[in-house]
């Protein structure tokens, strides 16, 4: 995993290597083992990277194919490229590394920008050809792996992280009226292209963007999710189910195996992770690394999930090594996880990421991550209650999830930036208007799956510990396995309090006392209930002159929130801390 940078200009003047630079370099956390850029007359593309697959120089980026006349810069990792060197090397491709990189570089050269269709992976990549000029811009399936654009008439320029786009200067740092409700309304998810910042858009996952010498691009979305029991399968029974979804998820497990480098787990104690802790062990992982954080107990909220994920960790006999953090030294580290921040989040768990990425860094560079099996396997406790929807479901699913109204977000924000319209609405309208899923729990499933949480718990994982040089796989966004799960009666996902297919496939490995248990959610008690350092920090910056000159939120709103911090959303998000960790973002890259 690496971070990539890099500008296409159209206008005939040479690419800003110096903007480049400072690009590559504000991508330094994500890819300290090395950093290279290289320019040719009106493009320029920067790399930093983290060794993971092929340790030697060979494996270096920018990566330059000159019989092919193709550059790349890659983040992410192919775990098939193993198969598919040998796929390649059968036609003819000769190779001069072991690296996933040069697998893109000849994969593209074969298939053209259909060879992500040839990946099992995290990717996003751009690839330049030298004597046309043209570029290709990729993204894995489910946005695993982020890719941020700016543009204007004159040139594209592109980066893992938003911060590193803002590094390169010339952004147009407005804020975005529609992404400001969509914050406001989806706890700080901003769906598909739009960011925060009207000058700043993402490339959408499962997308490749072709762009001309000229300036000229196209898109294709070339994967689609589909979230609807399939008739092929109308007469199987659960028990064939929890052997297909077992079988499915032992090889996404294995696939992420694939490394010059051992691999770990970040083991909560939930479901999830201590799944794949049990898979990889029986993949014969000695000596498994697995790695627990937790935090002091607040009032009621307790702290940590240690008695769980102490369980597992001697069940398989793993290299468990658990961090417990005072409430001090959680608040003080507010700041510098804001700045790792690539968009700003709100999940309190964010925190604990950074803090258990910190630690694991210093003794592993990757590990596999539980992320996405409440999404695709119905572990959230609204998918139950759209389960009996007879209608479209829109109404239904923004009372379970949305944080606000379109009425209250008016209330929340600034006279400049109210709208007539509530777009957050029509966005869920039209995702549910998609073929693809016949029913309302489907139509939510499908949603959450390919959006929200793309751009909540993935993004999340990714940036916290990217910003220690640590490489997050997640199983359970193996894009066969989301597949299958899609095409599940929802029925068996619904059972057992949700994700019952999948705690079918544990109760062959895992203690019962484990599955069993109430659905935890990573407990950060400091942040669930504000403490006073933090309602602090949080009043001097909705009170800063910067927050009151932008006037993103009404003040009275503010003041208000002020003197009632706990108060929560629908799905318990504190809402000062929603307003005051944008406004502490955008202090934080001096907008």
């Amino acid at each position: 995993m690496c971070g990539i940078s890099g500008e296409l200009r159209f206008d005939g003047r040479p690419a800003d290597i110096v903007a480049v630079g400072r690009m590559t370099d504000a991508l330094a956390s994500r890819g300290p083992d090395g950093t290279g850029i290289w320019a040719s007359r009106s493009i320029a593309l920067g790399h930093r990277r983290l060794s993971i697959i092929d340790l030697s120089w060979r494996g270096d980026q920018p990566m330059v194919d000159r019989d092919l006349g193709l550059t790349v810069v890659f983040n992410g990792c192919i775990y098939n490229h193993r198969e598919l060197r040998v796929e390649l090397e059968a036609v003819g491709y000769r190779f001069s590394s072991t690296s996933d990189t040069e697998v893109i570089l000849k994969a593209y050269h074969r298939w053209g920008d259909a060879c992500v269709e040839h990946f099992h992976g995290m990717f996003a990549f751009v690839i330049v050809e030298h004597e046309s000029r043209s570029a290709l811009l990729a993204r894995d399936r489910l946005g695993v792996k982020p890719l941020y654009l700016t543009r204007t008439d004159d040139r594209l320029r592109f980066s893992s992280t938003l911060p590193a786009l803002l590094a390169g200067g010339g952004v147009d740092s407005s804020i975005d009226p529609v992404a400001l409700h969509h914050y406001l309304t989806f706890h700080a998810v901003v769906p598909e292209e739009r960011t925060l910042l009207s000058g700043v858009t993402r490339l959408p996952p499962a997308t490749v963007m072709q762009v001309g010498p000229d300036g000229r691009t196209e898109q294709r979305r070339y994967w689609t999710l589909r979230v609807e029991e399939d008739p092929d399968r109308a007469g199987q029974g659960p028990e064939e189910w929890v052997e297909q979804v077992d079988a499915a998820l032992r090889v996404a497990v294995r696939r992420r195996l694939v490394a010059d480098v051992p691999v770990g787990v970040l083991l909560s104690g939930g479901l999830d992770s201590s799944l794949i802790t049990a898979l990889l062990a029986e993949e014969g992982q000695d000596r498994l690394a697995t790695f627990s954080i937790g935090f002091e107990s607040v009032g009621d909220e307790e702290g940590d999930e240690f008695r769980w994920s102490d369980v597992v960790a001697e069940h398989y006999a793993t290299d468990h090594r658990r961090w417990r953090v005072a409430t001090g030294d959680v608040l003080d580290t507010v700041p510098a996880v804001i700045g790792a921040m690539s968009e700003p989040m709100v999940s309190h768990d964010v925190v604990a990421f950074y803090l258990l990425s910190e630690q694991v860094a210093r003794d592993i560079k990757v590990v596999q991550s539980g992320q996405g099996a409440d999404e695709v396997f119905a572990g959230y406790h609204w998918y139950a209650k759209m389960a009996g929807e007879s209608g479209d479901g829109v109404a239904r699913y923004a009372s379970l999830f949305c944080d606000r109204t379109h009425d209250e977000v008016n209330e929340v924000v600034g006279p400049a930036y109210r709208l007539p319209d509530d777009p957050s609405r029509a966005f869920i309208a039209e995702r549910f208007a998609r073929p693809g899923a016949t029913r309302a729990v489907d139509r939510a499933l499908r949603l959450d799956t390919q959006v929200m949480l793309v751009e909540d718990p993935v993004k999340r994982v990714d940036n916290m510990t990217m910003a220690w040089g640590l490489e997050a796989r997640v199983p359970f966004l193996d894009h066969e396995l989301v597949e299958l799960a899609g095409r599940c009666p929802a029925s068996l996902k619904l059972a057992q309090g949700g994700k019952g297919v999948l705690k079918e496939v544990a109760r062959r490995m895992l203690p019962a006392e484990v599955i069993d248990r109430p659905k935890g959610y990573f407990p950060v008690p400091p942040l669930v209930q504000l403490q006073e350092r933090s309602i602090g920090l949080l009043r001097d910056a909705l009170t800063d002159p910067a927050a009151t000159s932008r006037g993103l939120f009404d003040p009275a709103h503010v003041g208000h929130l002020l003197e009632h911090p706990q108060e929560l959303t629908t799905l318990k998000y504190n809402k000062l801390w929603e307003l005051g960790v944008l406004e502490l973002w955008l202090q934080a890259n001096d907008l």
